[in-house]
């Protein structure tokens, strides 16, 4: 459930105004709340345009809302550097999907963290952000569809900044710069992507931090947020991550089922409490 305490300042508004702008509901939330008469002011059913005062409680009563399928539950060991009653921060382990699909209902972080939290009734799964399953590392997850809501709406924000770490063959030239090219789906493909004139923009900023031979470490964070960017910009300069089977050369005997790339840093501010939330994680691979 929700609530909410009037402030001072908002004495006199309406409750919308209070709903949308201090509360961050998203507008299909406000309908489904409006529509479900599950908007309570002091304890009544609140309207749309009543006229709040200081010191008032609004709440919110959620729906009870059935999960689209029960998942299996898939017991691995998982890192959890955060967690609270809103949030889970997971170190995802590759290879491991981020969640289910048709073909392997199973075996994904889904299925993992539903047997990390004891398998309960009416989970529904809600990651805020996702990473490929040759991918590892920090990966947030909300425990309810309104912290999903707020935390989603801070992407790629100065309020929520990831940046990775990616091994590459091959060393960028610049050492360091923005990778401005626009990505689309590659045609007659599933999920390969490419760099194309009339695809989405994406900008990817990237630094050397390490060379060794023909490689090098790169950190990276990306500003905007496409399918595959930073496989597809690194591999676009021809400089593509380590072990990747798409957009460069598979590599088994050292990067198994994977590639080199891990999500390494995250920078927040908790959605609903609004303190920071800083976390590293250390790639896996060898020299990383």
């Amino acid at each position: 459930m929700l609530t909410w305490t009037v402030l001072p300042e908002e004495d006199g508004r309406r409750l919308r105004d209070v709903l949308l702008n201090s509360m961050h509901l998203s507008w299909s939330a406000l309908k489904s709340a409006k529509w479900n008469g599950r908007i309570l002011v002091n304890g009544e059913t609140g309207y749309m345009g009543t006229v709040l005062r200081a010191g008032d409680r609004i709440e919110i009563i959620p729906p009870v809302r059935e999960p689209y399928y029960v998942p299996a539950p898939y017991r691995i060991p998982l890192k959890i550097p955060y967690e609270d009653e809103f949030l889970l921060i997971v170190d995802k382990p590759a290879p491991l999907a981020s969640q289910s699909s048709a073909g392997r209902p199973e075996n994904s972080l889904e299925n993992a963290v539903y047997s990390y939290l004891g398998c309960p009734e009416g989970f529904i799964y809600r990651p805020v952000n996702r990473l490929d399953k040759g991918t590892s590392g920090l990966m947030v997850i909300a425990r309810d569809g309104h912290t999903q809501h707020l935390a989603q709406r801070m992407l790629h924000t100065d309020a929520f900044v990831r940046e990775y770490l990616a091994l590459t063959e091959g060393i960028p030239d610049p050492r360091e710069g923005i990778i401005d090219l626009p990505i689309a789906k590659a045609e007659s493909a599933s999920i390969r992507r490419e760099v194309r004139p009339d695809g989405k923009p994406a900008r990817t900023c990237y630094r050397v931090i390490r060379e060794s031979g023909s490689r090098a470490l790169v950190r990276l964070r990306l500003e905007t947020g496409r399918t595959h960017q930073i496989r597809v910009h690194l591999a676009a300069i021809g400089c593509p991550i380590c072990g990747d089977f798409l957009y460069g050369t598979e590599l088994p005997e050292e990067f198994p089922r994977r590639f080199a790339l891990h999500s390494a840093w995250l920078k927040m501010l908790h959605p609903r409490t609004g303190k920071p939330i800083e976390l590293s994680s250390e790639p896996p691979w060898p020299g990383g």
